[in-house]
């Protein structure tokens, strides 16, 4: 079978030809414009007709239903279409990327950008971070010295892009010129052309795709570009929207002194996720998910939080991300305002009563008592949490009030992958597909977090049983070891 790479660069072929899905969101377009031009112009005739003949008033009654009727209609084709998640891939980095932590504390001894008690705080992150001996990072940060330069980070970019599409490609039948719309996110790096111009040119894809790249956005960027892509949808009927989630570690070695930057070092790993949505009407019966709710907030409006997480240099001139000691509390608020606007929109009316009356309760009444926590279970079956160190995911776990089975996603994808930044609630859904655990008509809650700060949520519903995932992807050749109850 011919590689998705090679295919027709015949600039007749692409300057001749309307795609399809063009022409059919333009005619779509065009018949709504004239549908309601036509029936405004019918339906002041006739009651222009009616006042000139002076007709009885049950026909300026039938008008007006009719009036109402169009602007009925006229709403409910208007409406945006369902958006579907039609399958999704993750990469698996390969085992020679694999870093042992005496392979990372060697090589970090052997940089000689570090002292000694900048190893010595870096072995206690790794041995308390929750993650195991086999997480990956890539070629780059294996030789001694580290490679950061600009080659060696886009050839990460193609290790950890190229796959994960090509395999979400094959699974779901489509060639690289089907997708409409692409959105590719990573945080850290931001080459010239882009990530969009690099995964275009790669795949020959359509000169009237609509493309998108995203830095800056931390590890809530992915579920951010799923809402994004959401919008994008309303508007761009008939679509494939692609979604690329990762973060390039290559050129994000700090190599310096400062613990507030050192942690990155310690908690990122190789990881990426391809996530494939559609507003097609067809979509629905092959999809696995249907989008049920998204919502961002952040707080970046506050310079506390702005500053929370920071990337700036050292005294030294080094580069890095600083996490401040507020960083916890800031991430509490944020969450905060998100779970509030969101649980207000899914939750049922008595979590909604209970958890106002308490608020009533305590600022009138009791201002010692606890304001009551809503129980997310009653809608959401299943957790997936940010991956950033296990105490925050059980501080999250605890403010919301979930058990070891609802956070055990992120904890097992902590500790097998690591943290792999935006990508990592790919993995989290992973695993739960491997375990067999969603069924049709559950609820997915994704929950990402990332610098600026912001919070963004994806809810998803299950709309097909979902069965044999354990056989494929990144948990395949592992998943039978999971759980690990003894990740403390």
């Amino acid at each position: 079978m011919e590689s998705l790479s090679k295919l027709s660069h015949d600039p007749l072929q692409h300057t001749t030809t309307l795609p399809s899905t063009l022409l059919s969101q333009q005619l779509h377009s065009i018949f709504l414009k004239l549908l309601s031009f036509s029936t405004v112009i019918l339906l002041a005739s006739i009651e222009a007709f009616f006042i000139l003949h002076q007709w009885k008033p049950i026909f300026h009654f039938l008008f007006l239903c009719s009036f109402i009727l169009f602007f009925i209609l006229k709403i409910f084709l208007s409406k945006p279409p369902p958006v579907y998640l039609v399958d999704f891939s993750c990469f698996k980095p390969p085992s020679f990327c694999r870093i042992p932590f005496a392979s990372f504390l060697e090589n970090a001894s052997l940089f000689q950008f570090h002292d000694a008690e900048s190893l010595s705080f870096m072995a206690k992150i790794l041995t308390t971070s929750g993650q195991s001996e086999e997480t990956c990072v890539p070629p780059a940060l294996h030789y001694i010295p580290p490679k950061t330069h600009l080659r060696e980070s886009i050839k990460e970019v193609h290790m950890v892009l190229f796959p994960v599409m090509e395999d979400l490609l094959s699974k779901t039948g489509l060639s690289p010129r089907d997708i409409d719309i692409l959105i590719v996110n990573c945080s850290g790096f931001c080459p010239c052309p882009s990530f969009s111009s690099i995964i275009i040119n790669k795949y020959s894809m359509r000169s009237d795709i609509k493309s998108y790249t995203l830095s800056g956005m931390g590890c809530s960027a992915s579920a951010l570009a799923i809402d994004m892509a959401q919008s994008l949808l309303k508007i761009h009927r008939n679509s494939y929207a692609l979604v690329l989630s990762t973060e390039i570690l290559s050129s994000g070695w700090y190599s310096g002194n400062d613990r507030t930057k050192l942690l990155l070092n310690c908690l990122f790993r190789t990881g990426s996720a391809a996530i494939l949505l559609s507003n097609r009407k067809e979509a629905k019966k092959y999809s696995k998910y249907l989008l049920f709710r998204t919502l961002r907030t952040q707080r970046a409006f506050d310079d506390k939080a702005y500053f929370s997480a920071f990337r700036e240099e050292d005294s030294e001139g080094n580069l890095g991300v600083s996490l401040k000691r507020d960083l916890l509390q800031v991430a509490g608020e944020t969450l905060r305002s998100n779970i509030t606007v969101l649980g207000s929109s899914i939750l049922p009316l008595s979590e909604k009563l209970w958890h106002g009356v308490s608020i009533l309760w305590k600022k009138f009444i009791d201002k010692s008592s606890e304001i009551y926590v809503p129980n997310f279970k009653t809608v959401i079956q299943h957790f997936c949490l940010p991956t950033s160190g296990r105490p925050v995911i059980r501080e999250i776990a605890k403010g919301l009030k979930l058990g070891d089975r609802d956070m055990e996603a992120a904890l097992m994808t902590l500790h097998r992958f690591g943290n792999q930044s935006s990508s990592s609630l790919w993995y989290e859904l992973a695993y739960l597909e491997a375990k067999e655990r969603v069924n049709k008509g559950d609820k997915v809650w994704q929950l990402g977090m990332g610098s600026g700060p912001k919070c963004n949520s994806v809810v998803w519903e299950c709309i097909r049983p979902i069965i044999g995932e354990s056989k494929r992807g990144p948990w395949a050749d592992c998943i039978c070891r999971y759980p690990i109850m003894d990740v403390d």
